[in-house]
């Protein structure tokens, strides 16, 4: 009689990985050309922020309105001046070294949607706070004069704090819109739909 044969069942064999002339691959170095294979791209690096940006984040950061932001800058400029008249008898020096700061606070405070009002009105909180420190006599003819005098003879202040303004501006609306295209930048587009055939 014929005797069947028993065979065992053949075993499964584990995929292996895919082999490189280096010899195969390892999961560290599958994981690392898995972005190539599927047409993902690798996360980008993150970037230590310097100590400049930290100390900014830092200080407290209020959102004010534009015309928030124009009331600080000219209550601010007219308190220094008072305060420069009083201590400094009148230093065009010390006025103009803290309108500096002024105009930087101004321009970070102010909201992203009002920041256009920022170089516009850290001038006029110029004029205003020249005011105590002009030294104008004879009236209010007198006193114009002596304001128009002084925003003449410091328009290097002047010109320096509303460029600084503008500068931070200006970079707080390009980050702005940076956010708002990473935002509004779809990951993948949704399926089309077709239309159905009856």
């Amino acid at each position: 009689m014929e005797q069947h044969r028993t065979s065992n069942p053949q075993r499964r064999q584990r995929p292996q990985p895919p082999l490189t002339p280096q010899g195969p691959l390892s999961p560290q170095s599958a994981l690392a050309d898995a972005p190539a294979v599927y047409g993902l791209r690798p996360a980008a690096p993150v970037r230590p922020e310097s100590a400049l940006v930290v100390a900014l984040r830092r200080l407290p950061a209020p959102r004010l309105t534009g015309l928030g932001a124009g009331l600080f800058a000219i209550v601010t400029m007219l308190v220094i001046g008072a305060l420069d008249w009083l201590f400094f008898d009148g230093s065009a020096t010390v006025f103009g070294v803290l309108y500096l700061p002024v105009c930087a606070l101004t321009a970070l405070w102010v909201r992203e949607a009002d920041l256009v009002t920022a170089p516009i009105g850290v001038p006029i909180a110029f004029a205003v706070g020249v005011v105590p420190i002009s030294g104008g006599e004879g009236g209010i003819g007198g006193q114009i004069m002596a304001v128009v005098t002084s925003l003449a003879v410091h328009a290097g202040w002047l010109y320096g704090g509303t460029l600084v303004a503008g500068v931070i501006t200006c970079v707080r609306k390009v980050r702005a819109m940076g956010r708002r295209r990473r935002k509004v930048r779809p990951g993948t587009p949704p399926p089309a739909h077709r239309p159905h055939v009856h």
